[in-house]
């Protein structure tokens, strides 16, 4: 795969993403209007929006430690995601799930560093 195929690749994912969350925006599902105050919605579109410019970030970032940070801000975005969807649907268990993630994200952007410095696993 060259370099211009990857990019080709990634730029064309984050078209259909960009393109769902349109599409997603404007015409909301009709489940989801039920139990969606506009709060909510709001809430849901700016996560989604920023979760968009993290993949951007992957995609573009200068250097491996840009990625990592946007890696890592991907984690905390689906953390808010499970605390804003645990809100209108009542259910308690997708806390659990984002404290569950929280603290994989923690280890890992900790693995990601540990590596970037060229340190081993036992140093």
């Amino acid at each position: 795969m060259t370099k211009h195929s990857k990019y080709i690749t990634w730029f064309l994912g984050l078209l259909i993403i960009s393109a769902i969350l349109f599409v997603i925006s404007i015409y909301p599902i009709e489940s989801m209007l039920r139990w969606q105050s506009p709060f909510l919605s709001r809430c849901f579109f700016i996560i989604m929006l920023c979760f968009a410019f993290c993949l951007l970030r992957l995609m573009l970032g200068p250097s491996a430690a840009d990625r990592a940070i946007a890696a890592d801000i991907m984690g905390i975005l689906i953390v808010g995601f499970c605390a804003v969807l645990s809100i209108p649907t009542g259910r308690d268990w997708y806390i659990d799930i984002a404290i569950a993630w929280a603290l994989q994200s923690f280890i890992g952007a900790l693995a990601l560093a540990k590596f970037l410095e060229g340190k081993g696993f036992d140093d």
